[in-house]
């Protein structure tokens, strides 16, 4: 049998069963030459509002509320954001929840987790020695494994983000997103289809989607950077790759010194704070590696901001 589809349609289906359980994030218009552009006013999507501080609340109140959970509860393997928002679902649904994250996972996201009552698991230098864990307990008591990425209800909800965007400020051009194991911009590149061109930005040390594009399918990249608790998966998701190849219409790579900039920058100009991975795609249009034409309307995505690096 085919695939369910991973499409407009499909995300506009499932929105209304966990509309009410996630928050319809801001979108704010900043002129271009505040960060010292020639553009037009440069849209942001405040995700970083939703709650646990990133988009992947929409991806985990999906598969709790489209899929049946067991007694044994939820499971998630996590660089520290998807597991922060598996355990708040399981938390405000009443599941039980086991969260594995290695120990790159930064302490901020490791006490969110801890903050909704889900049991932490920490061990291993990478995500796929953690999502090993995950499927190991799962195998063991049934808890119902929530992917990060690899998983139709993940991307039908971080689909959601587009659909949104679009209902907020029709007539974008371009969207610049960043780009882990591919969930999100799966997600909204299934939404937007070829009505809005799709930039995947992602850091030089971690070029999971623009390796996988260049070779054709999924391949093994390198995962290192300031981002690599939430952008450096070992390979893209199987299931994405075939709307990546069809909607993202390029990939962009960033140096890390252009994350960290992007993250300075964002906080002198609009006080915003993000995590790395949250300011890499405002990287790729202050460093350059994304050019738009001088009429060129485009949207920034801003999608997570659990960092401890601020002082109040």
């Amino acid at each position: 049998m085919p695939s369910p589809a991973i499409d407009r349609a499909a995300i506009a289906a499932a929105h209304p069963r966990f509309a009410h359980l996630v928050r319809r994030t801001p979108v704010l218009q900043v002129a271009a030459s505040d960060f010292g552009l020639s553009l037009p006013p440069i849209t942001f999507k405040l995700e970083f509002l939703q709650h646990t501080g990133s988009f992947k609340g929409r991806g985990a109140f999906a598969n709790l509320t489209l899929r049946d959970v067991p007694a044994a509860g939820v499971t998630a393997a996590s660089g520290g954001n998807h597991g922060a928002a598996v355990a708040f679902a399981a938390h405000m649904l009443g599941h039980k929840a086991r969260i594995f994250v290695p120990a790159i996972s930064s302490p901020a996201k490791q006490a969110l987790i801890r903050g909704f009552g889900a049991e932490l698991v920490v061990g291993g230098e990478r995500y796929d020695e953690a999502l090993a864990g995950c499927e190991a307990h799962a195998a063991e008591t049934g808890a119902l494994k929530v992917h990060a990425f690899e998983q139709r209800e993940t991307m039908l909800g971080q689909g959601t983000v587009g659909l949104e965007l679009e209902e907020q400020v029709p007539g974008i051009d371009t969207l610049l997103v960043a780009t882990g194991g591919g969930g999100l911009i799966g997600g909204i590149a299934a939404w937007f289809e070829d009505r809005v061109k799709i930039v995947s930005v992602e850091p030089e040390l971690a070029p999971t989607l623009h390796d996988a594009l260049k070779a054709g399918h999924p391949v093994e990249a390198p995962g290192s950077g300031v981002a690599a608790d939430s952008l450096a998966p070992r390979k893209v998701g199987a299931m994405m790759f075939p709307v990546a190849q069809r909607y993202v219409r390029e990939a962009v790579l960033v140096p890390d010194a252009a994350i960290t900039l992007a993250q300075k920058k964002l906080w002198e100009t609009l006080r915003v704070v993000c995590e790395p991975g949250g300011a890499t795609a405002m990287a790729a249009l202050l460093c350059g590696a994304y050019r738009p034409r001088p009429d060129e309307r485009v949207a920034v995505l801003l999608c997570g901001a659990n960092t401890t690096a601020v002082t109040l």
